[in-house]
């Protein structure tokens, strides 16, 4: 039995995605348009998502973290669609960091894009979820447990996760969709600052596709790779005894 929504035939849809200008956001829009969907997009520069060349999407530039703008955005969508099946929130932002150069202002800034935005966008769009359609959020595989080099990108996404699972219990009875989308290491300018191997590295129209095929499953979790995410998921079960050691092992931290 489905848990959410199959989301399957996109022409006519109406598809919101905050933070489409870059990654995995740009691609998934690229490949919405190709099967007919309406598209809105946001990111903070409305040049960069310009240049995505979708002559037929609408343009909602907007700061993720500024309440205000999320809300204009939301009014002039409503107001050119009269409403939305599909909101996917996309924006992140990553630095890789361990104890030895920590920065607690750098970790407020990541928690505040991969969290708290996020939950400002919900607040935002809560009363526009049909049955039928839904939110959707990308955290990460990085969230499931604790990751060396992940100290101030990790608790965003493990925060990101447990509000994601807490959102679905209360509106899945009301047939409104919430999808949790965990990427593994996807090649986009945030990844190129890894100075580490990444297994598994997947293309960006290859986690687009993916994407849109977890949505057609309705599923609640979309993870990928699977070869790679698996492994995760299979550590992320044991102990703090075996955890810790292994995912040294494993990732060489």
């Amino acid at each position: 039995m489905a848990m959410n929504p199959k989301l399957r035939d996109w022409a006519g849809k109406r598809v919101w995605l905050v933070g489409a200008s870059s990654g995995i956001g740009a691609e998934l829009a690229r490949q919405l348009a190709q099967r007919g969907c309406r598209l809105a997009l946001s990111a903070r520069s409305r040049e960069r998502l310009a240049a995505l060349s979708l002559p037929e999407a609408l343009l909602l530039p907007c700061d993720v973290n500024d309440k205000a703008a999320l809300r204009a955005a939301r009014a002039q969508l409503l107001a050119c669609w009269g409403g939305f099946d599909l909101v996917i929130y996309l924006a992140g932002d990553y630095v890789p960091m361990g104890v030895e150069d920590f920065n607690s202002e750098t970790a407020e800034r990541l928690f505040a894009v991969n969290f708290t935005a996020a939950t400002k966008l919900t607040e935002c769009v809560l009363p526009d979820l049909k049955a039928g359609g839904g939110i959707a959020l990308v955290a990460s595989v990085a969230g499931y447990r604790g990751l060396p080099k992940a100290i101030a990108y990790g608790p965003g996404k493990a925060a990101l996760i447990h509000f994601a699972e807490c959102l679905y219990l209360d509106l899945a009875p009301r047939g409104v969709g919430v999808w949790l989308i965990n990427p593994g290491f996807v090649a986009t300018r945030l990844t190129a600052k890894n100075d580490f191997s990444m297994p598994a590295l997947l293309t960006v129209e290859a986690a687009a596709a993916a994407t849109l095929q977890g949505l057609a499953s309705g599923a609640f979790e979309i993870h990928y790779p699977r070869r790679f995410t698996w492994v995760l998921k299979l550590l992320s079960l044991l102990p703090y005894r075996g955890y810790f050691p292994l995912i040294r092992r494993f990732t060489g931290g």
